[in-house]
């Protein structure tokens, strides 16, 4: 089976979370072809879905523009799965306490942006994540803090007593960026394993 998989590519990591889902989509015997969203009439035609992270008031503002915004929520509404990954867990979130930033209100969550720091004070660390059996090297960037959730909310993995990855329906946000590895398990997470259990 060929899934077809969607990555909007305002900015971001867009190879590096195409070659991801490729190897994690391969670990189920499966192929995978890579569209880079710019425009709308991809994602209609997506299985799967990745909303990297970039700047989050360029990137909402694309997907107004061009309509690409009501086609993710429509994604959603159909139950297929989304990964969104720092400023796009920004924009999918249901508040950014930032007025610039138009939301899609698909994760239940109100997101803080840049609480981590600035460039300079970016890190990597080993991250306990529910459903994955091994700690997971999370690298975090200018990252987004999750500040609030509702009560349907998954937290998947919390670092110094605040959540960075969540669960709601078929969307898994992270404050992190899974795609700067080599290891692709929280897109396997995201896209192939209904994790119920929280941290």
């Amino acid at each position: 089976m060929t899934l077809e998989v969607g990555v909007v590519a305002v900015q971001g990591d867009v190879s590096e979370h195409g070659d991801a889902v490729r190897r994690a989509v391969a670990n189920h015997g499966e192929d995978a072809v890579v569209h880079e969203v710019r425009s709308a009439g991809v994602v209609p035609d997506c299985d799967l879905l990745l909303l990297p992270g970039g700047e989050s008031t360029a990137i909402s503002r694309l997907l107004e523009r061009e309509g690409i915004g009501e086609e993710i929520v429509a994604h959603v509404e159909a139950a297929k799965p989304v990964l969104a990954t720092c400023a796009g867990l920004i924009v999918a979130s249901r508040d950014a306490r930032d007025e610039r930033v138009e939301t899609l209100g698909l994760v239940d969550a109100t997101v803080d942006r840049n609480a981590f720091g600035r460039q300079v004070d970016s890190f990597e660390a080993p991250l306990d994540v529910a459903g994955l059996d091994d700690p997971f090297p999370a690298v975090f960037i200018r990252a987004p803090l999750i500040d609030d959730v509702g009560d349907d909310v998954d937290v998947l993995a919390s670092w110094d007593g605040q959540p960075v990855a969540v669960r709601d329906g078929p969307v898994v946000g992270t404050s992190f960026h899974p795609e700067l590895t080599a290891d692709a398990r929280i897109h396997d997470l995201a896209f192939f394993e209904n994790a119920e259990a929280t941290l």
